[in-house]
């Protein structure tokens, strides 16, 4: 066995924290063959000390004071698992300041300062990785910024929330609708309390913000990209999405155009026989398609204790690596280009529309002629009467402009013989 101890700092110790911790311990033979030195956790910040957390720690190791990690030259590299902003920035840029490289899981504060978390580990020769925060145990950040290097990634589209692909799985394979579902994934301990970041779209807007920022080279903006969640989905959006051999999934899209890079997140409708169509539950699965490469996926579970655990350790010992061969500072950042970010309007895609209208001839005539006046073709029509004086009717386009179709939209809505337009969702794939 090796001689040699890489000391790590773990900040926090919850969910993530406790996975890191057994991880390293219960399979610290293999990672020291593997790595060529002891990684050791010698210290761990907690707000208690005192508090019983349920797993064996020898005497010591936990303490309140931060400082027992980032301005410890005992310690080489700093795990920060603690989540949310502050002060877990505040934290994790004073151990760059001191030299130590970083191991993150905080999906929120890469997306939002990973420019002044890289420049402070630039200027300090120290590592800032980051493979746990986007999409669990899948190995995703990694191939991107090495395996698929080579390449120039045309589009990634991926399944990057489990939460909201667990909902729509159900309400796909039971008919339930949203609120049901909602309640049932509380009730596992999928979704919060306060839902809201998994069900608007934000945590997969903060994850998609990352891998298009790597796959394509250059900083993108969370502000840059455009949300919508699942709250709209209903039970009948589902069964017509069947009934057009398609389902509906939570989708983080981002593309590489002429006019600049696209970035997306919005329920979408995608044929069955796409690859990510077939991907259920808490899965998550990323497809990137490059120019060398062609498409490939990554599929896996995308949260938990220990899948993200897994991505948090191996990104030690990667780190530790580094460190054992005086190379800290070689996992850089890859947001080396300027690339612009299209406006959401200049984006093209094509849409699923469900409306409830007067059940009168020329209605489906007026619908199209907006449609045609703003440029936006239909690919298929589906009529049907419901009750009394009404009748619904759904409408797929072809590719259209996105503020061509908003217009349109926008006209049809005051149609006296539109009563309500019920639902809008983009779709995907051929």
């Amino acid at each position: 066995m090796s001689e040699r101890v890489i000391n790590v700092g773990l900040m926090g110790l919850g969910t993530v924290g406790r996975g890191v911790y057994r991880i390293l311990k219960e399979n610290s033979a293999g990672i020291e063959q593997k790595v060529g030195a002891r990684i050791e956790v010698k210290k761990i910040l907690v707000r208690d000390p005192a508090k019983n957390r349920g797993i064996d720690l020898s005497e010591g190791v936990l303490t309140a004071n931060v400082g027992d990690i980032v301005e410890n030259p005992e310690i080489d590299l700093v795990v920060e698992v603690m989540g949310g902003i502050s002060p877990a920035l505040e934290y994790s840029l004073k151990a760059l300041n001191h030299g130590k490289s970083l191991v993150t899981a905080n999906k929120d504060m890469i997306a939002l300062h990973g420019k002044e978390l890289f420049e402070a580990a630039g200027a300090n020769d120290s590592d800032v990785l980051f493979e746990g925060s986007v999409a669990g145990g899948i190995p995703i950040i990694r191939p991107l910024k090495e395996c698929l290097a080579a390449n120039r990634i045309k589009q990634v589209i991926g399944i990057i929330n489990g939460t909201t692909n667990y909902m729509l799985t159900r309400m796909t394979k039971e008919g339930l609708d949203f609120e049901q579902v909602l309640k049932e994934a509380q009730a596992l301990g999928y979704a919060e309390a306060d839902p809201s970041a998994d069900v608007e779209g934000y945590d997969a807007a903060r994850k998609l913000a990352i891998l298009s920022s790597i796959a394509f080279n250059t900083r993108v903006p969370l502000n840059r990209v455009y949300v919508e969640g699942i709250t709209g989905i209903t039970a009948e959006d589902i069964a017509y999405a069947n009934e057009l051999n398609c389902v509906i999934k939570l989708l983080g899209i981002a593309k590489e155009t002429e006019e600049g890079i696209e970035v997306r997140v919005h329920p979408a409708l995608l044929p069955k026989h796409h690859p990510l169509a077939s991907v259920n539950d808490v899965y998550n699965a990323i497809f990137i398609r490059g120019d060398a490469v062609g498409d490939v996926m990554f599929y896996g579970r995308g949260a938990g204790e220990l899948p993200t655990a897994s991505a948090v350790a191996a990104d030690v010992m990667n780190a530790a690596r580094n460190l054992l061969r005086n190379v800290p500072g070689m996992i850089s950042c890859t947001c080396f280009e300027e690339k612009p970010v299209k406006p959401m309007g200049s984006t093209s895609t094509k849409y699923y529309v469900r409306l409830n209208v007067a059940d009168k001839p020329g209605v489906l005539a007026g619908i199209a002629l907006i449609f045609g006046n703003n440029e936006v073709s239909l690919a298929s029509v589906i009529q049907r009467h419901t009750s009394g004086h009404s009748a619904e009717i759904v409408l797929v386009t072809h590719e259209v402009l996105e503020r061509n179709f908003q217009e349109a939209i926008k006209s049809i809505r005051e149609l006296p013989t539109v009563y309500e337009i019920t639902s809008v969702i983009r779709t995907e794939g051929d």
